[in-house]
């Protein structure tokens, strides 16, 4: 049984269509368009002629007409037990969402977008006009951008084992009443996508017309098209790997070790000590931060830059990349817990599903309905293009149908979620042929 606690509309998905050609547009970017036949396989670079200059989005003073404006987060409650791939079980849990649009009257329009590590179910939008920053991907859905609410219903939950509201460390133990903390399951990606499942089915939708995701959520959207081939129009896999590679798993372990040494961590349970283990925490999100920009980035947005004017010769802040870094683990701190931090970097590592095909990510792809779009980043170093090729390979291999765009960006992993002129035509083009197909 499932029993909602507020609950409104939805939105929808596309493919590619792009020409081969060379431009210059108003923004000052040169675009290479390549077509290579035997896999649809489409390379877009761009150079910057302006250095990269990252800005705070700050809240207007009116709603932007591409806005989906103030939303509201609902809950719902599953009664219904979950079994988890490590064996336990979730008797009940919540979820935590948010929509936009309006799911049509055949349901067809609907799109899922599943969130990478940090992020949650708040996407797009304002919670209030008091708020200063607006959704994650704020860049990417409202009337008029890729995932239009004119024409599509969007639906982001914030996972299980989340901070922001879902059943995770942080929410009652419904059996001891206190905060669950270590005693949390750890849930994998196909328990992830076995759950948004069950809302799906909540929620009306039959079949999502795409699901959508960069870095942990592409690898949702992954196990979406392996576990539900049919449940599935199109995959839009950004800035993501088939699995974790030796090196990225050395960082996940670095930022555990430092939280999980904090003498604030009590084993998971400084909930009751009124505490948090803020120093350890701090030092895995500067960690975490570093791998999500590119040397390019850090070089033109901070290069050797002095707060002062010389050395002061002591270990305070004294370069400009030292405050950017404190500031951005001060920040995360205040608004993501510790126990999740490390639920889902665990989450992150044994994410591999080409292990139930013998180890053959052909073979996982071979029941695979959805027509997909890779997209991977030049300067991305934590989830190489050549992690997104082997993807690609894969699905040409299984004889899927495949669309790949590689974006020439200095912003590293994060460029994921910029406006960056030519990836937001690639999503443009691919979602027009979803739109289109909906409406056809």
């Amino acid at each position: 049984m499932v029993r909602p606690h507020s609950y409104q509309g939805l939105t929808a998905l596309a493919l590619l269509s792009m020409a081969v050609s060379e431009r210059k547009n108003h923004t000052g970017y040169i675009c290479k368009e390549l077509l290579h036949l035997n896999a649809s396989i489409i390379k877009l670079i761009y150079w910057p002629i302006n250095p990269l200059h990252i800005q705070d989005c700050l809240m207007p003073k009116s709603i932007p007409a591409d806005s989906v404006g103030v939303v509201q987060p609902q809950l719902l409650t599953f009664d219904q037990p979950l079994k988890l791939a490590s064996g336990r079980t979730l008797s009940s849990y919540e979820l935590v969402f948010e929509t936009y649009g309006t799911l049509n009257s055949k349901g067809s329009n609907a799109l899922l977008i599943c969130h990478a590590l940090s992020s949650d179910h708040h996407a797009a939008g304002y919670h209030s006009m008091d708020e200063s920053k607006p959704g994650w991907w704020d860049s990417c859905i409202g009337p008029g951008k890729p995932f239009d609410t004119n024409k599509f219903f969007i639906v982001c939950p914030n996972n299980l084992g989340g901070c922001k509201g879902s059943s995770g460390p942080n929410k009652p133990n419904p059996e001891t009443g206190l905060p669950y903390g270590p005693d949390f399951p750890i849930v994998t990606v196909k328990d992830w996508v076995n759950s948004q499942q069950r809302l799906m089915q909540t929620l009306g939708i039959n079949q999502w017309a795409a699901i959508i995701g960069g870095s942990l959520g592409g690898m949702q959207v992954i196990q979406w098209a392996i576990d539900y081939p049919s449940s599935l129009r199109h995959a839009l896999v950004i800035a993501s790997a088939p699995r974790l590679s030796a090196q990225n798993i050395a960082f996940n372990e670095v930022a555990r070790q430092a939280i999980r040494t904090d003498p604030e961590f009590y084993g998971g349970h400084y909930y009751g000590h009124n505490t948090i283990p803020s120093t350890g925490l701090k030092l895995a999100r500067m960690l975490g931060h570093i791998t999500y920009l590119s040397d390019d980035a850090m070089r033109a947005k901070f290069d050797r830059e002095l707060r002062d004017e010389s050395f002061n010769y002591n270990y305070d802040v004294e370069f400009q990349v030292e405050s950017y870094l404190r500031h951005q683990a001060q920040s995360f701190v205040d608004r993501f817990d510790a126990n999740t931090y490390l639920l889902m970097t665990k989450l992150l590592d044994y994410f591999d599903p080409a292990a139930d095909y013998d180890n053959s990510l052909a073979k996982a792809f071979s029941r695979v309905q959805a027509h997909f779009l890779v997209i991977s980043f030049t300067s991305d170093w934590r989830f190489a293009p050549s992690r997104s090729r082997e993807i690609v390979k894969a699905l040409t291999d299984a004889k899927r149908h495949v669309s790949y765009a590689e974006i020439d960006a200095p912003h590293g992993h994060d460029a994921f979620l910029m406006p960056i002129p030519f990836y937001m035509e690639a999503l443009n083009a691919y979602m027009e042929r979803v739109a289109n197909e909906i409406s056809t």
